[in-house]
């Protein structure tokens, strides 16, 4: 179902985003309000939000941030932030400088798996990002379902045409490979979650989790716990949440006085089956818009 606000998507500034700024705000012209929220980077706001002007429409500045909670890797989304704030710019030099080293091990351990596969096929793939010497999860997919010496592999079926892996293959051949606790994880050094959130304080905008319905499946004491741990609101309609997920956040975050957001986590070719705008539930734009109206620029 379409909302006219999406406040989570990816510019190729994320190290698995497609288009750039000004591409995202020229597709979402139909859209109300809404953000570009890279991942660990906040340098598209500034092109992002003067798009925005352009067209006429509601910009709000944010950024997605890798952390870690009682040993589990989760995702805030910080809004209202001002993306100028040099404590931004730390996290993305800490990270890509972690990426970086990570991708040779990422190597090793895909060929521990028993793929074939090449530096230099990777590098004609991040030859052609913003990150040339980061190789994602993404780019490994993308890479190994490529090769016509596995197209008939049966560990791949899943990710081919008809599989239930076959919606968006290259990141759920990330979520099932290469995500904690899978044999191509390499750990990257990520801030706690609770310093996170106090450097989205401390440059003025507010903490929301992202996709609780992801990185907390199966998790809810833990949801929980993290909840009261100071964060200021919860990203309740997701493209990855179905309606129980919902109506459960939704809950949660009503009951706790948290904010209530929306984004669809657009990425572009790694995931295509993800759009701008589009939920599998109703989305309440008012109330939305209402929880973050401080922070809209138009």
């Amino acid at each position: 179902m379409r909302s006219e606000i999406d406040l989570h998507m990816h510019s190729f500034y994320s190290d698995d985003g497609e288009f750039s700024p000004k591409e995202l705000v020229e597709k979402s012209r139909n859209m109300k309000i809404i953000s570009v929220s890279d991942h660990n980077c906040v340098r598209a706001n500034a092109e992002a939000l003067a798009e925005s002007k352009k067209s006429g429409l509601g910009y709000i500045c944010a950024g997605e941030f890798d952390s870690v909670f009682s040993g589990i890797n989760i995702h805030i989304l910080g809004y209202g932030i001002d993306y100028e704030y040099n404590k931004f710019s730390e996290i993305e030099k800490n990270i890509s400088a972690d990426m970086v080293k990570n991708s040779e091990k990422r190597l090793e351990k895909t060929l521990n798996m028993g793929f074939d596969i090449s530096v230099s096929e990777l590098r004609k793939i991040s030859d052609r990002t913003r990150y040339k010497n980061v190789w994602t999860g993404e780019i490994f997919a993308e890479v190994i379902l490529n090769k016509s010496k596995y197209k008939n592999s049966k560990i791949l079926s899943p990710y081919r045409k008809g599989g239930n892996r076959s919606d968006n293959p290259y990141v759920s051949f990330y979520w099932d490979f290469y995500s904690q606790g899978k044999p191509g994880y390499v750990p990257v050094n990520y801030l706690p979650s609770e310093e996170i959130i106090k450097i989205i304080h401390e440059s003025g905008g507010k903490a929301v989790l992202a996709h609780p319905g992801v990185n907390f499946k199966d998790k809810n004491d833990l949801f929980d716990k993290f909840t009261d741990s100071g964060i200021d609101g919860i990203e309740v309609f997701s493209s990855y949440h179905d309606t129980s997920e919902t109506e459960y956040f939704y809950k949660t975050a009503k009951r706790k006085n948290l904010i209530i957001t929306c984004g669809s986590d657009f990425h572009g070719k790694t995931k295509p089956a993800v759009f701008i705008g589009e939920f599998k539930t109703v989305v309440p734009y008012d109330e939305i818009e209402n929880n973050l109206k401080e922070f809209v620029l138009y």
